[in-house]
């Protein structure tokens, strides 16, 4: 085998690394916590409605993701990013040569187009509220980059990315099982939406340069990166906080405050931002750590809440 093929990537990886497919917890731990909740409060489980929410939730991610590549290729934003990581900066698929901007575009459209067909299938199923949410949810993610609202380029794309990831997300895998809307699935996964806004603010920290460099002004851009480490502690304070007054919700378990053995990573990673906030090479553990409190966080919740003993709905 030649050196040249030994350095191409195959389709497969190319694909993969473009729906950025290692980062999907971001959607399914959402899925998995909503389900949990239906299950301990209503006992009502269906494996395969299980199944079908948590690949419509991928590939609704897999659209943002593309069309987030798509859009900041085409604003310039992520070709002038020095400091481009596997966490931040885009995946640099375009960049590279691997595809182009309209296989990239092309792709997300397929994805958001798959994902509306299960979702679909799950409103005839389930009922009607599903839909409603799924429309919300594709929204904010094509939305996040694209004209005309470009949400990330206005200061509030990671708030409402969270609220796709988490609320949203949530409520709607708790509808498709216990076939209700009720305010506990959105309740339940606010944590996991705090938790997502937190990896977005994190990797605007070593996106700065670029970012201000493109007119992003997402909240980094606009306070500074030292005077944004301040935002990164609440978003983790209001999450564990959210997490220790869960159990005073009618019927949810005090077994959720396992979920907070993920704090001791959050205050590693708050350490290290603290002090490397300006230095884009030396905030990948940031990154990294901010991901592993997410995913951390939510099997524990979903753990917890599937311990539940009592059903009182």
């Amino acid at each position: 085998m030649s050196s040249n093929s030994a350095a191409t990537p195959s389709p497969l990886a190319v694909w993969i690394r473009a729906v950025r497919a290692p980062f999907f917890t971001a959607a399914i731990i959402p899925v998995f916590v909503g389900t949990a909740a239906a299950w301990a409060l209503t006992r009502r489980f269906d494996l395969a409605l299980f199944a079908l929410t948590t690949i419509g939730a991928m590939l609704a991610h897999a659209g943002a993701n593309l069309s987030n590549d798509y859009f900041d290729h085409q604003s310039g934003n992520d070709p002038i990013n020095r400091h481009r990581t596997v966490f931040n900066g885009g995946t640099g698929i375009i960049i590279d040569g691997l595809l182009t901007a309209k296989q990239v575009y092309r792709a997300a459209l397929l994805c958001f187009g798959l994902g509306a067909l299960i979702g679909l299938y799950l409103a005839w199923r389930t009922g009607p509220a599903v839909a409603v949410l799924m429309l919300l949810g594709f929204l904010i993610g094509y939305f996040y980059t694209a004209d005309p609202v470009k949400a990330a380029y206005r200061g509030f794309g990671e708030i409402i990315l969270g609220l796709a990831f988490g609320p949203l997300l949530g409520l709607g895998a708790y509808y498709v099982q216990a076939r209700v809307v009720d305010p506990v699935g959105v309740f339940v996964t606010v944590p996991v939406g705090f938790l997502v806004t937190a990896i977005l603010y994190a990797n605007q920290f070593p996106d700065y340069e670029a970012d201000a460099a493109a007119k992003k002004t997402n909240l980094v851009v606009r306070l500074g990166t030292k005077r944004a480490v301040p935002g990164y502690y609440l978003l983790m304070a209001a999450n564990f906080l959210w997490i220790l007054l869960m159990p005073l919700w009618p019927g949810l378990p005090a077994t959720v405050w396992i979920a907070a053995l993920s704090l001791p990573l959050a205050l590693k990673a708050a350490s290290i931002l603290r002090v490397k906030h300006a230095d884009p090479p030396a905030l990948v553990p940031v990154s990294a750590m901010t991901i592993q409190v997410h995913l951390i966080t939510g099997l524990l919740l979903t753990a917890g809440l599937l311990l539940n003993r009592g059903v009182i709905r």
